[in-house]
């Protein structure tokens, strides 16, 4: 798995939209909105290399943010302009509210795109990088408020374990987040899906990155990941409440969420 990433990592947001043909960005955009985090939210995202998910996490706090602002700007209407600008510029220096996200990935080359895209779109304030094993986390307990993990927990060797750590490192009250590739509820669908996935997304693999192998690795593990009944029955295995999950597109993917009460 690590040599699989490891090939990809150049070619991997490209190879995403080619996949999906960029259907992964609204996607992600729906897992941002499920998590709704505040100013001052602690975010662990792993497996999270690329910053996909981390640089939509900062945007969406930045927004809350701001909104925070301007509603409590409109309160103070007797204010003086010079006590609204000073105000303004004293909020913007911490547009973020505290808030943090560690992207957390064992993978060296993903990592390294991942800064490269954070320094390229000016990404700094409230981020970190973090090389870490999602069955045995670099942090402490009752550390994070959210823990997220995209297209990365059905690349986990043992996927009871990264669950386990999940809920570790989460302070009580946390939310647990998955989005992963999931199985297909609708028949003719998941033919037209199969036929796509096999025949398709390893020639797309050889073309762009010059890598078969990896995206028929990558086809056969989405195959062979548990479905979404089956994967709620271990995240609630793994000490999590109110597990429920969310079919997008027919179940091509699925939002798993859970909270460590």
């Amino acid at each position: 798995v690590y040599q699989v990433f490891e090939s990809v990592a150049k070619k991997y947001d490209v190879m995403n939209d080619s996949m999906t043909l960029g259907i992964h960005r609204v996607w992600k955009d729906i897992l941002m909105h499920k998590m709704n985090p505040s100013p001052g939210t602690l975010l662990l995202d792993v497996a999270g290399g690329t910053g996909d998910i981390a640089f939509r996490f900062i945007n969406y706090v930045r927004s809350a943010r701001e909104r925070q602002l301007q509603r409590k700007l409109k309160h103070h209407q007797n204010l003086s302009w010079q006590e609204i600008s000073e105000s303004y510029q004293e909020d913007k220096f911490k547009s973020l509210g505290d808030s943090q996200v560690v992207v957390c990935d064992i993978n060296k080359e993903m990592l390294k795109v991942g800064k490269q895209k954070a320094q390229h779109l000016g990404y700094s304030e409230g981020l970190s990088w973090v090389l870490g094993n999602a069955e045995e986390l670099p942090f402490d307990d009752d550390k994070f408020d959210v823990y997220t993990i995209a297209f990365g927990i059905r690349n986990v060797t043992r996927i009871d374990l990264a669950l386990q750590e999940a809920y570790r490192v989460l302070k009580p009250g946390g939310r647990f987040l998955c989005l992963e590739f999931s199985h297909v509820s609708n028949p003719l669908l998941s033919r037209l899906y199969d036929l796509y996935s096999f025949q398709v997304i390893p020639v797309l693999g050889e073309v762009i990155a010059g890598d078969w192998k990896s995206y028929q690795y990558l086809v056969e593990s989405i195959r062979r990941f548990p479905p979404q009944e089956e994967l709620k029955a271990m995240i609630e295995d793994a000490g999590f409440l109110k597990v429920d999950y969310q079919n997008l597109n027919s179940g091509i993917v699925a939002i798993h969420s859970g909270f460590k009460l």
